[in-house]
């Protein structure tokens, strides 16, 4: 059984979730440039020192939330041995869009919102080499071996598909506001999922 979180713990969530809310209300008010770590902290209630005690940097309030990240691996982690790893992230990412209720939408949370600085840009580069490493660990951990090039350039691929998934051309193809713009997000991910190959890693 897992243990109840404790009452320290709790006070921790909390605290972390409320700076987090706070900055994610002043990026969306004002853009992400235009406002200051100290006014994220005095929205939340803490200190500045306090802040930096759960997040790095200013960059690091955007980029935070790796629960993408965790439901990929598990997607990778639980397939069955005949279903292609990028096959499991194309189902994986569908499933996402298909339950959240904004839709496409979800693929794009912070840049209409936050801008496009280059402390972002900077930010979401280390993502995708976080999503990277996690991913070629797993891959590796399925084969039971070292992970070798050839797992590294299989990671790359299937980040890709994330990264495509999210972009700005992506964005520019799909209109949240129509009906079919799930369906045509699942059939060109169905598709590149095909186009990235059958490598299992197994």
């Amino acid at each position: 059984m897992t243990a109840e979180p404790t009452l320290r713990e709790r006070k921790k969530a909390l605290t972390r979730q409320a700076i987090l809310d706070a900055a994610q209300r002043l990026f969306a008010e004002r853009g992400f440039d235009e406002v200051t770590v100290a006014e994220i902290a005095d929205n939340a209630n803490v200190s500045v020192k306090t802040l930096f005690v759960y997040f790095r940097s200013k960059e690091d309030l955007v980029f935070s939330d790796y629960d993408l990240l965790d439901s990929l691996v598990a997607a990778l982690a639980s397939r069955p041995d005949t279903t292609p790893p990028a096959t499991a992230v194309a189902n994986a990412l569908i499933d996402r869009v298909r339950r959240r209720s904004d839709g496409v939408a979800a693929m794009f949370d912070w840049q209409p919102a936050y801008g496009n600085s280059s402390a972002l840009q900077t930010g979401l580069l280390r993502q995708w080499s976080v999503y990277e490493d996690r991913i070629t660990e797993e891959l590796a951990r399925e084969s039971g071996r070292p992970a070798t090039p050839n797992t590294r350039l299989h990671a790359i691929q299937l980040v890709g598909l994330l990264r495509c998934a999210t972009s700005g051309e992506m964005r520019a193809e799909l209109d949240p506001d129509d009906p079919q713009a799930i369906n045509k997000l699942a059939r060109w991910l169905r598709k590149a999922a095909r186009d990235v190959g059958s490598w299992s890693g197994r």
